[in-house]
């Protein structure tokens, strides 16, 4: 057990992002962490002031609110977290961000109990896309178990979850709670308790034309694309394409273009 928490301990000092593995019940460091530049992250301005001062708060030591990031797939909520931390981790060191996946959800308190006695540093538990389709046991188990761990989880580590739903489960499993239930109101509550235990709820939302041309813009500076009306008609016509105006959609145009005229993109 002893060499056990020396190697933690170890890898933990050593490293800054990891990821949990359910096979064997630990925490594998990750070596080739590339966030975006949050100075890349464009059109969600009051989302990043937001998170980045929870965060820079919360790698001070001091009390946080855990965060759900809620809205529109592909408008930047899982890239905006792992930029942040990377932001704030140029000037405390002592921040380490584990991401867990949600299917791997039931292992949290055995994570709490692993990394929740290492004082000396800050863990951001970073859960990517959780939602659930439908209430069944699995729902039931997997809220309590959230549910209690956000009730009892250490002073040095804050919950990120990023989902496409601000109550975690679609609207039309409320809307039947409702018409079904002898109790409505106590037990539609009791369905949408959990994103209540987040203390921040940042929403993300559709962009405008003009927040999308201004991503294309942003990235055609980063990589030095000269950015023109043809750059613009096509960005727009890429968008109309795939149906949607995202950062994801932004990011791949901009790999398409340096795929057709051969540039040499770093990530």
């Amino acid at each position: 057990m002893f060499f056990k928490n020396y190697l933690l301990k170890q890898t933990v000092g050593q490293n800054a992002y990891f990821i949990w593995k359910n096979e064997n019940k630990s925490i594998h460091a990750i070596k080739d962490f590339k966030p975006l530049d949050l100075e890349l992250i464009i059109g969600v301005d009051s989302q990043k002031e937001i998170l980045l001062k929870n965060t820079i708060n919360f790698a001070e030591g001091n009390f946080t609110n855990n965060a759900l990031l809620w809205g529109a797939r592909g408008n930047g909520k899982s890239s905006l977290i792992k930029s942040v931390f990377h932001k704030v981790l140029s000037k405390h060191n002592n921040l380490k961000l584990i991401q867990l996946n949600k299917n791997n959800i039931f292992d949290i308190e055995y994570l709490y109990q692993l990394i929740g006695k290492l004082y000396h540093y800050r863990f951001i538990i970073f859960i990517d896309d959780l939602s659930f389709e439908k209430i069944d046991s699995d729902y039931k188990i997997i809220k309590s178990t959230l549910d209690g761990s956000i009730q009892h989880q250490p002073t040095n580590i804050l919950l990120y979850v990023s989902s496409n739903r601000r109550h975690l489960m679609p609207r039309d499993m409320i809307d039947n709670e409702r018409s079904s239930a002898i109790h409505t109101d106590e037990s539609v509550e009791e369905k949408i308790s959990l994103s209540d235990r987040f203390g921040l709820w940042i929403g993300f939302h559709k962009l405008s034309q003009e927040d999308y041309l201004e991503i294309i813009r942003a990235y055609c500076n980063y990589y030095k694309i000269n950015y023109d009306d043809k750059i613009r008609k096509k960005a727009i016509q890429w968008s109309l394409q795939r149906g949607n105006r995202t950062g994801r959609t932004a990011w791949q145009y901009i790999l398409n273009i340096a795929s057709s005229e051969n540039l040499k993109i770093k990530i």
